[in-house]
């Protein structure tokens, strides 16, 4: 199984872009994404140093920009992708990229999207001095007691060996003082604590903004950073990219989901590496790929046709009809009388998943007419597995 991923923030390196630019293809689509963003994408791309595409509200769209650039430079034909990828995740504002990727927003809304979000999260940064910093090794029990006690927050979970620490510098500097055995600080080339409760004026104005995007349903299952589930709404894909921002990041949990549902390569999309070396230290067995250049797109296409694992139950069905997806790993118990031809309303519960330690309602993103029940009353399901076909026209 394949999975596709997208970084956040610090990823970004000066100079990037400069390869890509070649190609005349991905030079016109990044002069179109610079329009709808209002920021010359081309000129941070390439020129800029480090300390300009530091700034957040440069650093979010550029690297949104280069994830769906990269993508779209790879898969041109995004329709054939997404029989091949098994699940897409971002990691913090690669989210964005993600949701995107899978067709939950078009390319200008993420766009957007991202400017407004970078622009918010540099005024809450504005406030007053804060950043943040990776933790590296240390025993995990003893390094998420520093970080409270020193009065921070464990802002991204990102599995074995590594918790980034946000909070103001003050604070930095006294977990700095204070360091586990064995553990190391790694200060990050970011600009405030993200997700972090200081982002919370950022997170008021996009649940404003987001009132008027319309969104689709992934086309790919879609992990979320606030606990590794995979969403299958694209309302509640939105919603949670718009709370995460004062949130912490659990990509510890989506490491867990890719484990759970198989995965076998994992493809991190340009600027790559910092996913690709996370994935190493936690996934043993799954191959990476770190796709950074042009250059690199033959054997990235040989990569994705090693591990891509396609979905019979996507294949075989027209782009009318809907799936419902399990959020998690359990077992399904069905909702009793909705059959095969059954017509529902929006939000009709079709069953609950009982897993190790909560149990998640599964209901129709919409109105349809039940075509195909995809498992049975007390089956195991897998995250992200098909549970339900669904017509919304209503036809049965």
């Amino acid at each position: 199984m394949l999975a596709i991923v997208a970084p956040g923030q610090g990823a970004q390196k000066p100079g990037f872009l400069t390869p890509w630019l070649a190609d005349p293809r991905f030079a016109a689509r990044l002069d179109w994404l610079s329009a709808v963003s209002g920021l010359d994408l081309r000129h941070f791309g390439t020129q800029a140093d480090e300390e300009t595409i530091r700034d957040t509200a440069i650093a979010q769209p550029l690297l949104v920009a280069a994830g769906l650039l990269s993508a779209a430079s790879l898969f041109p034909y995004p329709a054939d992708a997404f029989d091949r990828i098994g699940v897409v995740a971002g990691h913090s504002v690669g989210e964005i990229t993600a949701a995107a990727g899978v067709g939950v927003l078009s390319a200008e809304q993420a766009m957007v999207l991202v400017r407004e979000r970078g622009r918010a999260m540099a005024r809450a940064s504005a406030v007053r001095p804060t950043s943040m910093a990776a933790v590296l090794r240390g025993e995990p029990e003893e390094v998420l007691a520093a970080i409270e006690a020193a009065g921070l927050t464990a802002a991204n979970n990102n599995g074995r060996g590594q918790v980034v620490a946000a909070g103001t510098v003050e604070q930095l500097d006294r977990l700095a003082d204070n360091l586990p055995p064995k553990a190391r600080l790694v200060p990050l080339s970011v600009a405030g604590a993200f997700h972090t409760a200081h982002m919370s004026p950022a997170v008021k104005h996009l649940s404003d903004l987001a009132r008027a995007v319309s969104t689709h349903d992934p086309r790919v299952p879609l992990l979320s950073n606030a606990d590794g589930q995979v969403v299958g709404r694209g309302s509640e894909v939105l919603a949670r990219i718009v709370g995460q921002v004062a949130n912490p990041v659990r990509w510890d949990l989506c490491l867990d989901t890719m484990a759970d549902l198989g995965v076998t390569g994992l493809l991190e999309v340009t600027p790559a590496g910092t996913l690709t070396g996370l994935a190493k230290r936690n996934l043993p067995g799954v191959e990476t790929f770190a796709l950074n250049t042009p250059d690199e797109l033959d054997d990235a296409a040989t990569f994705v046709r090693n591990h891509a694992d396609v979905d019979p139950a996507r294949t075989a069905t027209a782009p009318a009809w809907q799936l419902v997806l399990s959020p998690a790993r359990g077992q399904f118990e069905r909702t009793e009388g909705i059959e095969t031809e059954t017509v529902l309303s929006g939000l009709t519960t079709l069953g609950t998943v009982q897993g190790a330690d909560d149990r998640f309602t599964i209901s129709t993103p919409a109105g349809g007419a039940v075509g195909e029940w995809l498992v049975e009353d007390g089956d195991p399901v897998a995250p992200g597995q098909p549970l339900l076909r669904l017509d919304p026209s209503g036809r049965s």
